[in-house]
């Protein structure tokens, strides 16, 4: 158990020192001048946006909340809906502090007040999770139509640095390198999962795909399955709706719509699961994000800064206020019964 708890304290001080790192990295460039414009970049904020992010933010999670109570009802159990509610605010908030405590945590509170065993909860949140990849990968797989000319380009010009010489012309001895090294990781991958396919990081890296396998396989035991899918897609909306809005809060960003918000979700998820919360690496995401939108880089980690307050900030006081409120309503409950 110790062991554990070791293993646990590494991981946190190495994600959370990973972003300390890229806040490094991002601000480590900036002239005196364009720090200063960091530091004001706040005064151009229009924080009565925050309103309506708070309320889109809120609603995807009661949506989630609503969408994890379906999974549980196969089982034979039905929670209410503001103590699952509840329990899904909270499950965020313990996310933020500790990486998967989270999933741990939002369980064993529902357990607590519902009759429901937080052990039989964990094909839910395998299933949550299945769902939620192959939503990412379907909003990724959008962001790549409707933006097929801006990313293809991106792409076309990182690969056509990779292979010109010092000289600036194409070298086929760097094309020849660069598809020798791809060969090679894909032989060494395939040479380590067949070499060590009983062992250590094979076996979890499989655990983790035979999990998600088994949590979409669980979807067919759903009643009402459009409902679940109207849900699902509710939840991603209001993510994007989120961003949207916080383009609107921040004047340099104000004129960028649906494609940037797209692009941003996208790049700013795989920023919050990279390091702790999402420190630095949200940042970091959605400034590398927004350049290709003609935003300088200064304005682009301003807005990072900014919504990832903002959405760190909802996270934190609708947990502690889930955290107060709880016990205090099912306290009524219990007296009332």
């Amino acid at each position: 158990m110790q062991k554990l708890k070791l293993k646990e304290i590494i991981q946190y001080v190495f994600f959370l020192g990973l972003g300390i790192g890229l806040i490094w990295y991002s601000g480590k460039d900036l002239t005196d001048e364009q720090l200063d414009q960091l530091k004001s970049s706040w005064k151009l904020a229009r924080f009565e946006y925050i309103v309506p992010v708070v309320l889109a933010l809120l609603a995807s999670h009661y949506s989630r909340a609503l969408r994890w109570m379906q999974l549980m009802k196969p089982l034979g159990y039905a929670p209410t809906r503001l103590n699952t509610y509840f329990a899904v605010l909270l499950g965020y908030f313990f996310n933020m502090l500790v990486p998967r405590l989270g999933e741990v945590m939002k369980c064993t509170v529902l357990a607590k007040y519902e009759k429901v065993a937080p052990d039989k909860l964990v094909g839910t949140i395998l299933a949550e999770r299945a769902v939620d990849m192959v939503s990412m990968t379907i909003v990724a797989i959008l962001m790549v139509i409707i933006q097929f000319d801006r990313i293809g380009s991106y792409a076309i010009d990182t690969f056509a640095g990779l292979v010109k010489g010092k000289s600036g012309d194409f070298s086929y001895a760097r094309l020849l390198l660069i598809l020798l090294v791809i060969a090679l990781l894909v032989a060494g991958v395939r040479w380590l999962f067949r070499r060590y396919h009983d062992r250590g990081l094979v076996v979890k890296i499989k655990k983790v795909g035979t999990g998600i396998w088994d949590g979409i396989k669980t979807l067919k035991q759903i009643d009402n399955l459009p409902l679940f899918i109207f849900h699902t897609i509710f939840i991603w909306s209001m993510y994007l709706v989120g961003i949207w809005i916080g383009f609107m809060a921040f004047p340099p960003v104000a004129h960028l719509g649906f494609q940037a918000s797209v692009s941003v979700l996208i790049f700013g998820s795989l920023g919050m699961i990279a390091t702790q919360g999402g420190i630095g690496a949200y940042q970091f995401a959605v400034e590398k994000t927004l350049l290709r939108f003609g935003i300088p880089n200064v304005m682009g980690l301003a807005f990072g800064w900014i919504i990832w307050a903002s959405q760190t900030a909802i996270t934190l006081l609708s947990g502690l206020f889930a955290l107060v409120v709880m016990p205090i309503v099912n306290a009524r409950k219990s007296n009332q019964a």
